[in-house]
């Protein structure tokens, strides 16, 4: 077991380092060093000379991949992006662009992408696999057509039409719950209820298909004619065999998930004004702030390389016949 974990964390090396280089070469193609520079000082008063001090202060003087000017390993160190990867693999992730601490401000921004993705995720996950039992339970009725047909209703509807309809009929008709906004502690449990059901209900379509689907192919499967065969009822078939052996693949999702459930969510942060993750990396694209959105594409690349070793890990804890060497 550990070999095979130190094997997987080594090979995550190249991994993460492929991604860095795809992140740096997508995001210069788009925004170069002097408009980066003009976005942070301010269009109307920059000036050539601002703009190099700007470059030189922040490191964007250097160049991208190729050092020509210098020779030897140098032509590869001296640059930009050797020398800030080197830095995110010691996760030193400096300052943004704007001047702030980045490691400080994730920090402070995870804990309210937490707070609504860990319940959005919990609840869920419960959900749909409820229902997809319940479902199962009454295959081959009516009640197994309607679901199904309303799933893939809901499955069919883009996440923002939920995020407008939610605010539109529950805060700006009814009243219910504000339409944006967070606070700490208790106070902030008002602004996380529209988002967090409006997150459950939008995935409950697609959850409550794969998780039918899963529980039905074992219901198929010889153990559970032999189940029967022994006198057990539907749903001590259901409950004791065929969710407990209908899990291995349900963790090939959910595992992978839950390292990411920090990274927050990019469009419901927006819409509900919510200062998390998600909201600080579109507010980064948007202020071309380098710093920033290199940090958070490397811890995102970081969480799912460990998404997938603890998915493995916990096939050894559910399936004694699988071996990790």
């Amino acid at each position: 077991m550990f070999a095979y974990i130190v094997r997987r964390l080594l090979f995550a090396f190249p991994i993460l380092l492929g991604v860095n280089f795809i992140t740096f070469a997508l995001f210069f193609m788009v925004n170069t060093p002097d408009d980066m520079a003009r976005a942070q000082l301010g269009a109307k008063q920059t000036t050539p000379e601002l703009i190099a001090s700007w470059k030189v202060e922040h490191g964007y003087d250097k160049p991208l991949f190729i050092n020509a000017d210098k020779g030897g390993i140098k032509t590869i160190t001296e640059t930009l992006f050797v020398q800030e990867s080197l830095k995110l693999f010691t996760f030193d992730f400096g300052q943004s662009d704007s001047g702030r601490q980045i490691t400080a401000d994730i920090y402070e921004r995870m804990w309210p992408s937490l707070a609504i993705a860990l319940p959005t995720f919990i609840i869920g996950l419960v959900t749909s696999i409820s229902l997809a039992l319940l479902i199962v339970l009454f295959r081959g009725t009516p009640l197994d057509t309607a679901t199904m047909m309303i799933a893939v209703g809901i499955m069919s509807v883009s996440g923002l039409f939920y995020i407008i309809a939610g605010q539109v009929l529950f805060s700006k008709t009814w009243h219910w719950v504000p339409i944006s906004g967070y606070a700490e502690g208790w106070e902030g449990v008002k602004f996380l209820i529209l988002p967090v059901l409006i997150g459950v209900f939008s995935g409950i379509g697609s959850g409550v298909r794969w998780y039918r689907s899963i529980f039905l192919e074992e219901m198929n499967k010889d153990y559970i004619r032999t189940a029967r065969a022994k006198g057990l009822s539907e749903r001590q078939v259901l409950f004791g065999h065929v969710l407990q052996n209908g899990m291995l693949p349900i963790l090939t999702g959910v595992v992978v998930v839950i390292p990411t459930l920090f990274m927050g969510s990019l469009i419901m942060e927006s819409f509900f004004g919510i200062p998390g993750l998600g909201s600080y990396t579109i507010d980064a694209i948007n202020a071309q702030d380098f710093g920033i959105v290199k940090a958070m594409v490397f811890i995102g690349s970081v969480l799912y390389i460990i998404g997938l070793v603890l998915t493995d890990i916990s096939y050894t804890l559910f399936d004694p016949r699988v071996k990790l060497s």
